[in-house]
This record gives C-alpha cells, structure tokens and sequence, in this order.
C-alpha cells in the first residue's frame, strides 16, 4: 500500500498540504481538491476496462481519507470540506469495492468530527443534487449508510429532522431501482442500505419518550410500507423477498395490523400522526404508501414466512373482511392500488385477484343496504377499472378467468341500488368495445335474476313489479352504444362486440316486458318503440346492410368482417320485427 500511495499525483499532495496550512481562507484550497478528484473520476468512468485509472482513483482516494481522518487537521478545514467532499468522494462508490469502502471510511469521519444536525443537511442535499451529478448505486449507497449513522447521532429534533430526510431518502431510492435490471446485484446493496435506515430509525425511537417518540414511529411506518411498494416494483420476486420479510418485521413495532392497512385505517392513522393541517403536499414524496400497505398483505398471502415475520393471523383478517362488508369495500379500495399499478410484476396482482376472491368466498355477509357505501364508491369504481384491465390484458389464461370472477363478485357486493348507476359508469368510461359488451351482459344477467325472483322456473323469465334494474335507465343504455351521444353511427368492426350486445340487451327487455304485460322500462310505450324504430334499428339497419354489399363485391376486404357483421344482422333484424310487431298491435 505505501508504494502505491508514493505513486499519488504529486498535485494531489500540493493541494492538500496548502489545504491543511490554509486556516484562514480553505475555500480556495477545496475547491482544488474538489477539481482535481472530478478529473481523476472523469478518468476511471470514461474508460471502465482502464484498470490504471481505477487504481489511480483508488489512490486518491486513500489519501483524502488519510488527510481527513488526521487527529491533526483544524477543525475549521474540516468543516469547510464537510460541505462539498461527500458528495465528491460519493460518486467514486461506483468505480470499485475499494473505493466504495473508503467512500464509507471518509462520510465516517465526517459523522463523528461534524455537528450531526449539519451531515444530516450536507447528506440530504448529496442525495437530492442537479440531474447531471452521477447517481447509480455506488453514488447513492454510502451516503444512506452516512444518514443512518447520522440519525442516531442526533442530539434534539429527532422526529422534524429524520421527517425531512424521509421524502429525499424514498424518492432516491425509487428513481434508483427503477433503473436496475431484474437481478442485478445492485439491488441487494441499495436496499441493505435502505433497510439499515429504518433499524436507524428504530433504535431512535427506542431512545424516546412520549409523543416524540410515537409520531418518529408512525414515521418509521410510513417509511416501511413506502419500501414496501418501492422494493415490490422488482420483477424479479425472489429478490424482493428477503426485504419483504425484513419491513414486515418493523409491523409489530410500528403499531401497524394487517387488517389495519388492507383497509387503510392505519395508514390513515399514521399519516395524522406525522403530517400537519398546513402540510398536505407531504404525502406527496411518499405517494406509494397506498400501495405498499395492502402489498405487505399480498405478500402475507403468497408467503407464510412473510406473515409469520409481520406476527399475524391472515386467517383472521380474511374471516374478519368476509364477516364485515364496509370493511370489505374498504380493502378492495385499497387493492386498486396494487391491481392499477403499471410497475408492479404480474405475479403480485395475480395474488391480489387470489387475495380479492377469498374474502368474498363462501358464506360473507350480505350485502345490507343500510350500510354507506358513498364513502367507499369512488375507490371500489377505480378496483373495477384496474380489474378491468387485468380482464383485457393480463397473457396468463387463468388470471383473467380469476379477474373476471373477482370483477363479479366486486359487483355482486355492492348495494342493488347503486350497482346500475356502478355499471352504467363503467360502461360510460370504458374504451373497450369487448369490455362494454362484457358489462352489458351483466346488466342483462342482472334483470333475468330480477325478472326470475320468486318464479319456480328460471328459464321462464317474467317481468315482476318495479324493480332496481327494470327502469328507463336500460334504455338510455342501449341508446348510448346505437345512437353514441359524440354523434355519427357506430363504428365497425371496432364497435362490433358492444352493439351486439346492446342488440340482444333490446331485445332481451323488449320480449320479457311484452311477455309479462308490463312496461317498467317504458320499452312499450309508443314513443320509445318509433325512437328506437327510426333512431337506432334503421339507421343501423342501413349502415350494416351497405357494409356487407361493400364486403360481398370487394374481394380484397378479409372474409372476417362479412363473418363479424352476420351476427348483428341477425339480432338487428329480429329487434325490427320485434318492434314493428308492436306497434301494429298498438294501431289495431
């Protein structure tokens, strides 16, 4: 070692013995030293097989250590390197494991030679520098540890100082894995790091008392579920386990349940604990808190050791969720977050759709119409629009049949008066032809259950009096998908699924009401039978009739769009002698 730290750069050695004569006026001697490890780094990054100026950047590196840690050095150049050298000595972490180590050697020295409340801020303002500066994990790791070591050094203010790290440590950490490929070593090492912050945190917590001691805390907790969303964004899962366990281990101690944040009444908890009434931008840094509460559930469900880690009773929990519908509402609110996630890996939604169909299985409590579901309607819509996605784009077969199970059984749990207006929504808001066909059949499942209700046989559907789903409401429906309200007919072929179904969905209500002498829907009435005659059947009529001459005489349009057009042609017909059947028995 003593010979190759005779190889230093001669200038190397000028600049820190001015440095260490200039007591007066340092700045200037740091900002040389500062220059000159810029272009040794410069070197050993822009050639990465140049092992010379690895082992020069090594050097160097060295010898600042060696300078900084000297019992001799003034205070006062001490602190005038404090406030630039960890950042400089930081972005050599990548360069090698040895200048890695030294990275962690030189932030140490700093820590214990500092005022901890001033390394909190230098470290802090490292981790958050302009977009240029280098931030792979090497850059990044040391000043973690560096913050970790900090926070238990902290003499007062521990809850407001460790409060203004937190958002700066997760954003860091998040934009940095990100970035790493699936099974990269880096991630191992990032998040060891990260990890060692939340023990960090801990153990002050363990030196407090009182509320001081209660709000860093419910901090801690929203630091571990931050984590928590922020290491399941790995697709590689077997990675991410190990880290998995380790946050589920903090639940106990942070005060956090199971049931608590699959319903979100934890988070909710902690967050009043931690944010102010003038702080409501907080939440804002740790916007995965949502998502890595309910995951920590999601990880309970696919491993035992992840809820044996966490000390729980998932069984419970699911019994607990299936005996008590708001709560029920209230955790498929907070699964959104996990299903809606374009980052998560697909295996953990699979869980979650698993997760949704157990605590909806078997003998859960009814659905009570007394029970206020207002609260909870805007959340349980975004669930059915991100299982909606799963439905459409999920490459695994049993998924999506596992997705469209749960989607149904979302529905089936919502109160009947309010499960039209639900659907109606979903449809209005829905891109996919295939998917509004998909919901308009559920509509029409949903008035066969009715119209069937106290009937012996249900294969002989009869309308029965006023009901949730027998309404004008139907019919404003089908208007939607055969008159759209943006104006023009319907599209084909990328309308095809959805008019089909709004077809058989006229039909449907038009044969049951005439069949039972009723006209709940005013589908009879005679109004609505020419609106529907000359405003949707005709014109459609019209519209597919030239499509398929179009598609019989041009040989060069695919046999497949005469083929997806005989069905509505078909159903198309039988609605317009449906209707003008009625309206001759209404002239006689």
């Amino acid at each position: 070692m003593a010979d190759n730290l005779d190889q230093c750069s001669p200038l190397l050695q000028e600049i820190l013995n001015s440095l260490s004569q200039s007591v007066d006026e340092p700045q200037t001697s740091v900002s040389e030293l500062i220059s000159f490890l810029n272009s040794t780094l410069d070197a050993a990054l822009s050639d990465p097989e140049n092992e010379d100026a690895k082992a020069n950047a090594f050097r160097a590196l060295t010898k600042v250590h060696q300078f900084v840690s000297s019992p001799s050095l003034d205070q006062v150049i001490i602190e005038a390197l404090s406030f630039e050298l960890p950042m400089a000595v930081s972005k050599f972490g990548g360069v090698s494991d040895g200048c890695l180590e030294l990275v962690d050697c030189t932030i140490d020295c700093f820590i214990s030679m500092c005022s901890p409340r001033d390394m909190l801020s230098i470290l802090c303002e490292a981790l958050a520098p302009p977009s240029e500066t280098i931030r792979d994990s090497g850059y990044i790791a040391p000043l973690l540890t560096g913050l970790s070591k900090v926070f238990l050094s902290l003499q007062r203010r521990h809850f407001e100082q460790v409060k203004v790290a937190v958002p700066i440590i997760v954003k860091v950490l998040k934009g940095r894995s990100l970035e790493l490929e699936d099974e990269d070593p880096e991630f191992k090492n990032l998040f060891d790091r990260a990890m060692g912050i939340a023990n960090s945190i801990r153990a002050v917590c363990l030196k407090l008392e009182g509320v001081e001691s209660e709000k860093l805390c419910a901090l801690l907790g929203l630091y571990v579920v931050q984590i928590m969303a922020v290491v399941s964004m790995n697709h590689n899962v077997a990675s991410s386990q190990p880290f998995v366990l380790q946050l589920s281990s903090f639940f106990p101690f942070c005060g956090l349940s199971y049931l608590g944040v699959i319903t979100g009444s934890d988070v909710d908890k902690i967050t009043r604990a931690v944010v102010g009434e003038d702080e409501d931008d907080y939440m804002s840094c740790l916007s995965d808190v949502k998502c890595g509460a309910p995951l920590s559930v999601i990880w309970g469900h696919a491993s035992d050791d992840v809820v044996g880690a966490a000390e729980e009773d998932l069984n419970s929990v699911k019994d607990e969720l299936k005996d008590n519908q708001t709560e029920r509402w209230q955790a498929v609110g907070m699964l959104k977050h996990i299903l809606a996630s374009a980052i998560l890996p697909w295996e953990l939604k699979r869980h979650a759709i698993n997760f949704l169909i157990c605590i909806t299985d078997g003998n859960i409590s009814h659905c009570d119409e007394h029970n206020d579901f207002s609260s909870c309607m805007t959340s349980v819509f975004a669930a059915l629009q991100a299982v909606q996605m799963i439905i459409m784009y999920a490459s695994d077969t049993v998924l999506r049949k596992n997705a469209f199970e749960a989607f149904k059984r979302i529905l089936a749990d919502i109160p009947a008066s309010q499960r039209f207006d639900m659907l109606k929504s979903l449809i209005i808001n829905s891109n996919s032809s295939s998917m509004i066909a998909i919901l308009l059949d559920i509509v029409k499942g949903e008035l066969h259950k009715e119209s069937c209700q106290n009937v012996g046989n249900d294969e002989v559907p009869q309308a029965k009096p006023p009901t949730l789903f027998w309404t004008a409401n139907v019919l404003e429906l089908v208007e939607l998908i055969l008159k759209p309200p943006e104006g023009g007919p319907p599209s084909f072929p990328e309308d095809t699924d959805k008019v089909l179904s709004a077809l058989n969905l006229y039909r449907f209500v038009l044969i049951t009401e005439s069949t039972g002498k009723t006209n709940h829907t005013g589908v009879i009435s005679r109004s609505n039978l020419q609106k529907a005659y000359k405003g949707w059947l005709l014109p459609l009529r019209t519209q597919v009739t030239a499509l398929m001459a179009e598609t019989r005489n041009d040989y060069e349009l695919p046999l497949d769009a005469l083929c997806t057009l005989n069905p509505i042609e078909l159903v198309l017909y039988r609605c317009i002698e449906l209707v003008e059947d009625q309206l001759k028995q209404q002239s006689m």
